[in-house]
């Protein structure tokens, strides 16, 4: 584990399919779906050469509507917990305390 570093980007969009067409024509990304059924959707992962390098989702119904399309990027840190916290105390705001993700590990959103 290296702390501090970004392991991931998720692409959250209205328009997955255009979106997918733009990556996969302009960086040659293929596309593998992962059904997300808690959230009626299919989460896509993004492959360059075969290896996973990002997420795209339909933002929908999970951000408020206002929002405009945007990536969000994920770090790796020690302990996500007291990560979090340190984040708080700084003065910086959390949109989504720690969970667990099934087969990936704990996650929070800040």
């Amino acid at each position: 584990m290296t702390h501090g570093i970004f392991v991931w980007n998720e692409l959250y969009t209205r328009d997955v399919e255009a979106a997918k067409a733009f990556y996969a024509a302009t960086v040659g990304w293929r596309f593998e779906g992962m059904p997300m059924p808690d959230r009626d959707r299919t989460y896509w992962i993004a492959k360059a050469e075969g290896k996973p390098v990002a997420g795209i989702l339909d933002m929908r119904g999970i951000v408020p509507d206002g929002d405009p399309p945007h990536w969000l990027s994920y770090l790796e840190v020690d302990d996500v917990d007291r990560r979090i916290a340190e984040i708080e105390r700084n003065g910086g705001r959390i949109v989504r305390q720690p969970f667990d993700v099934p087969d990936f590990g704990r996650i929070a959103i800040g």
